[in-house]
């Protein structure tokens, strides 16, 4: 790009990172697209397909008709799908205009920045966090206030730490459980804490993003949202992407206080509209009909994870604890550091991430996307037999170090 062009592009679009787990995806394909073997853990999108149920219902409301506009909020079949959902799952009650559809759990995200934040307004985000959680805050205005948890926590920060963090200009806490890209589960416990510090604090907002809640190993998903002294200031933040094997649908939603609600709809009016009409249809069917699919898929991730740990854990030099969710494990990698092979230098986890593409050829994202710069984050959404595979290249890859 010419400095012509580059001086025509806004300062926003300057400033902003560019997505790391979508950029080694596409350093993967180019890398494979020369003709190498590359295995590829680094995207967060499920390898079931989406189940057949759920297809069929979409196929049906294309038969239907259903190909128009939707209302910008979701049809109302959905959101008293998802109302039914909030209820049944979680124990949280909300009124159809309290929730909003979005095309995706990003939109849903970016929406609730959009609408809640004023330049310079704090946004603290427990770290390791999702990579455009930052971004998103940054494009709003906002200034992340980052929160940070190691593996000698399980990535999950605590209720003093928060407190600490909160300053005046505080708007809103956001955090995901399950999490993306540690796997963290937070307990009742940990997030009764968190809840109490933010009721102290008026004015002060949780956006709790849900959206790996059917990926649970502990046997019981629990929502800050349900938690009655910050119920009316918190919005859970959920979609079908994950639990449902759905990542291509685009659909995400909100239930939240009825005013944020009315005013992310208002955003998303002017940007994108409705979310696709069939779509909504098919989702609205997933919610209120046979989970089974989502169950086994949550059972065979829970083998993985642990064949996963149990083959990294024989690895010299990489610190694994054991995630309670998602699809992801998060390795502290800092052992390797200051070490070297074929030709490349390991200085933090960039350095390590690039060294295994193109000397294990397994593509992993570095933590440092994510707020770690100690870690690597593997995605275990891929066969076992690319797995195994993975994890052979890779200890053979650290092993050359020295």
């Amino acid at each position: 790009m010419s400095m012509a062009s580059i001086q025509h592009l806004s300062q926003r679009i300057l400033e902003m990172e560019e997505s790391a787990t979508i950029k080694m995806a596409q350093q993967a394909r180019d890398l494979a697209a020369q003709g190498f073997d590359v295995i590829s853990l680094s995207l967060g999108e499920p390898d079931f397909d989406t189940p057949v149920h759920i297809k069929e219902a979409a196929k049906k409301a294309l038969d239907d008709g259903y190909t128009k506009y939707t209302p910008v909020p979701g049809l109302v079949e959905l959101r008293k799908a998802i109302q039914e959902k909030f209820r049944r799952d979680n124990g949280m009650e909300f009124g159809i205009n309290q929730i909003v559809v979005s095309n995706g759990a990003k939109q849903s995200i970016a929406n609730l920045a959009l609408s809640l934040l004023d330049e310079g307004d704090e946004v603290i985000i427990l770290s390791p966090y999702w990579v455009s959680y930052s971004e998103i805050v940054k494009l709003a205005g906002g200034v992340p206030v980052f929160v940070h948890a190691g593996i000698e926590q399980d990535f999950k920060a605590t209720a003093a730490q928060v407190e600490k963090a909160i300053t005046p200009r505080t708007r809103i806490l956001l955090f995901s459980s399950p999490c993306n890209p540690t796997g963290s589960v937070y307990s009742y416990d940990e997030l009764k804490a968190i809840a109490d510090v933010i009721a102290r604090h008026e004015g002060v907002y949780i956006i709790s993003d849900e959206i790996y809640e059917y990926i649970n190993f502990t046997g019981k998903h629990a929502s800050i949202g349900a938690i009655p002294e910050v119920k009316d200031r918190t919005v859970t933040v959920n979609g079908f992407s994950k639990g449902f094997a759905m990542t291509g649908w685009r659909l995400g939603y909100i239930g939240a206080p009825g005013w944020i609600a009315e005013a992310c709809s208002k955003m998303q009016g002017q940007f994108t509209s409705g979310a696709t009409s069939f779509g909504q249809k098919a989702a609205t069917h997933a919610l209120l009909s046979d989970m089974t699919p989502t169950h086994e898929m949550c059972d065979a991730f829970r083998h993985r994870r642990d064949m996963v740990i149990g083959l990294l854990s024989q690895i010299p030099g990489m610190k694994v604890n054991k995630p309670q969710g998602a699809f992801y494990i998060f390795p502290d990698i800092s052992e390797y550091f200051g070490k070297a092979g074929n030709g490349m230098k390991v200085q933090n986890a960039d350095d390590f991430s690039e060294y295994l593409l193109h000397t294990a050829h397994v593509a992993v994202v570095s933590g440092s996307a994510f707020g770690a710069d100690k870690c690597f984050r593997i995605s275990y959404a891929a066969s076992e037999t690319e797995l195994r595979e993975a994890i052979r290249r890779i200890d053979e890859a650290v092993r050359q170090l020295a």
